[in-house]
């Protein structure tokens, strides 16, 4: 369980810190991170980090696909994790 705490937290804080990177480079008009990876990361665990990073960094928030899409994967990640939780009493 705490391997899986860990791995969370590192998943999460990459997802923050790639989200500060690409607007970085936003600023700069320089070679971005593509949605592509800035959804999967976020997919794969990072949806709370990448939620911060928007908000915290002012990034991509005026795109209705990441203002929606990253709540709905945090959302569908919480669901998950209460039905492991609550339902399968892990």
């Amino acid at each position: 369980m705490q391997i899986a705490l860990l791995a969370l937290l590192l998943i999460n804080a990459l997802g923050l810190l790639i989200m500060r990177i690409d607007k970085e480079k936003a600023r700069r008009h320089r070679w971005r991170i593509s949605e592509a990876t800035l959804f999967l990361l976020a997919l794969i665990g990072g949806s709370i980090g990448a939620e911060i990073g928007m908000y915290g960094f002012h990034h991509k928030t005026r795109h209705p696909r990441f203002v929606i899409g990253i709540p709905a994967i945090l959302l569908l990640q919480a669901a998950l994790l209460f039905i492991l939780k609550f339902r399968l009493h892990l």
